[in-house]
């Protein structure tokens, strides 16, 4: 018989994830498998945190040193978790993920998996760089089922 993994995966959420944002509930439906909030983290590097597109999506763009130390919150899960938010992420079409050093509120310094853009055009660097994501009235997150089906969001990046 196969031996079930029981090692949690740490991952680092800073954008729609986050406790009251519009897709945290992702993290709480017991069918998507098991996630554990550890705290509130910022990274050790700087990066920019964007929103862009016509949905409002949040963007951690792999442009190191600019931008600002990202706030979020680190959440612990297991392998199903984690197979179902690269779905969500479109790991790896649309979103890369990597390893970063989170800083928690305690000083504390743990190893994250977080999600990234990679490939991006340049008229992304010239929007607000953000600290944190908050949805707000002023640029409404669109969840997918409120989206035009045509237009995917990777191609609707310069919007």
């Amino acid at each position: 018989m196969p031996k079930l993994s029981t090692e949690l995966i740490k991952v680092f959420v800073y954008g729609t994830l986050k406790r009251g944002e519009p897709n945290h509930h992702w993290l709480t439906r017991n069918e998507n498998g098991f996630a554990r909030f550890v705290g509130e983290g910022t990274t050790v590097e700087r990066l920019p945190l964007v929103i862009g597109t016509r949905y409002n999506i949040p963007f951690l763009l792999d442009k190191r040193g600019l931008g600002h130390n990202i706030k979020g919150e680190i959440y612990e899960v297991d392998e199903k978790m984690f197979a179902n938010l690269d779905i969500l992420e479109d790991y790896p079409v649309y979103y890369d993920r990597e390893i970063q050093t989170i800083t928690l509120n305690n000083n504390e310094q743990v190893q994250c998996w977080l999600y990234l853009i990679r490939k991006f055009p340049e008229k992304l660097l010239q929007k607000d760089y953000l600290t944190a994501y908050h949805n707000t009235k002023e640029q409404p997150y669109r969840e997918r089922s409120e989206r035009d089906l045509n237009i995917k969001a990777s191609d609707d990046m310069s919007y």
